[in-house]
């Protein structure tokens, strides 16, 4: 760790490999499938058309990826998980889907300037450990006119709330900043506001829906890499800990009634023009 100004300046190298790690454990794509209505409704928000060069930036398993190329679109596929791309692939395969798969970082984009007419992310761009320099590269491969459609968890809601829990008992590293401020109106008009001919967010939700608090627990437990990190870096009596909070959120939440599990967690949904 160095300092600047007796200010933490984290070792991002050693942060993102950790991220990476994190992302390729358990099974994510088990998990995303299920989000894929955000994909659809974001691809709409940034009116993907037939025939338009579409980048999906820290795709994950595709979501965003298979919505543009189900409108026509010229899709490439991005992430830093290459087991991740591969499962996009296969479901790209599956419906007979044409989308360009490629390992990339979103911070180092491998593309030139202004090579897409849109450019996407659902739930992963946030991640980045360098928030304006993702945000430089989304927008430096992006032609005038173009258009970023990003889908963020917000802090207040319930996947915002679960990181601040998982970060009580497993803290992040220091000087990190909080990916869920991609969530938030001012985080995003601080990264883009210059080069933004219109910026549109809108709040809306996405339904988790679990047999009961006990079973997303033990699927995300499972399945999810940033819980199925925090889980396996406690000890016994941490994770226990750490799971009654969870599941006190979860009950919160829960709008299903006492035969199952349906827990609205917000989101923003966020249209960018660029200049």
């Amino acid at each position: 760790m160095n300092t600047v100004l007796d200010k933490p300046v984290p070792d991002y190298a050693a942060i993102k490999q950790r991220q990476q790690a994190t992302w390729a454990s358990g099974d994510y794509a088990a998990i995303g499938t299920t989000l894929q209505i955000v994909g659809e409704t974001l691809a709409e928000a940034a009116d993907v058309r037939a025939g338009e060069r579409v980048l999906d930036v820290a795709a994950g398993n595709g979501n965003a990826s298979l919505a543009a190329a189900r409108r026509h679109a010229q899709v490439t596929s991005t992430d830093y998980v290459q087991a991740l791309l591969a499962k996009g692939h296969d479901r790209a395969v599956a419906e007979g889907l044409n989308i360009r798969f490629q390992h990339a970082d979103a911070e180092a984009l491998p593309f030139a300037d202004a090579s897409f007419d849109a450019v996407l992310s659902t739930f992963g761009v946030m991640f980045t450990p360098e928030h304006q320099r993702a945000a430089s590269e989304m927008l430096r491969v992006l032609r005038s006119g173009g258009r970023i459609g990003l889908a963020n968890w917000t802090p207040g809601g319930f996947i915002g709330r679960l990181f601040k829990l998982i970060g009580a008992h497993v803290p992040p590293p220091a000087g990190l900043a909080s990916p869920v401020l991609w969530g938030t109106e001012s985080h995003i008009v601080e990264l883009f506001g210059s080069h933004a001919a219109q910026i549109r967010c809108e709040h809306r939700l996405f339904n988790f829906r679990y047999r009961s608090a006990a079973h997303w627990v033990q699927v995300f437990r499972e399945l999810y890499g940033p819980t199925h990190k925090a889980f396996g870096a406690l000890d016994a009596q941490g994770a226990q800990s750490l799971e009654r909070a969870i599941t006190a959120l979860l009950e919160e939440l829960n709008v299903g009634g006492p035969q199952s599990l349906v827990v609205p967690s917000e989101y923003l949904e966020i249209v960018i023009t660029k200049q």
